[in-house]
């Protein structure tokens, strides 16, 4: 672990979740609703695969959304030191993935296309060795990390964030 006065920089990412676990179940519950109840209607027109269907589209909207909050509980820790850029992955039900740059061999690179006006992923370069970070968050959030890590690795003073 650095030692904290030699910290210049530092950063939790997280991503955003849209949907707090009782929308999602006020939501689901809907869903099965509305779904139960127009497959009942196709099944007394004597279409019963449509019910099917219907309950089929259900499981898949529930497995989809607990996915997507799986996901949601990825953070990643970055660190600017007098001589290191040190990042920390965090994955539920996995070891922490810690992955460190020298400082000075570090460079940023933000992927753009600016015709397009669409941002991409970032990356950390060093050494022939490439690290994608801050990919769960959306392109703008990317894009003014991306400009406060970059100040960060290129700056002596100290930035709190």
């Amino acid at each position: 672990m650095q030692d904290k006065k030699n910290l210049k920089f530092a950063a939790m990412l997280t991503s955003n979740r849209s949907l707090s676990p009782r929308g999602f179940t006020i939501l689901m519950t809907f869903v099965a609703m509305v779904s139960f109840a127009s497959g009942m209607v196709f099944l007394r027109m004597g279409a019963w695969p449509v019910f099917g269907f219907f309950g089929l589209d259900v499981a898949l909207l529930y497995w989809a959304f607990k996915k997507n909050f799986a996901d949601s509980e990825i953070r990643e820790r970055v660190e600017v030191t007098d001589n290191e850029l040190v990042v920390h992955r965090f994955v539920p039900k996995q070891p922490v993935k810690e992955y460190r740059f020298i400082r000075h061999w570090v460079r940023l690179e933000l992927v753009e296309d600016k015709a397009r006006e669409l941002i991409g992923s970032l990356f950390i370069h060093s050494h022939g060795k490439a690290v994608e970070i801050a990919a769960f968050l959306g392109p703008d959030e990317r894009k003014e990390f991306y400009s406060a890590l970059h100040q960060a690795l290129n700056n002596t003073t100290t930035i709190n964030r």
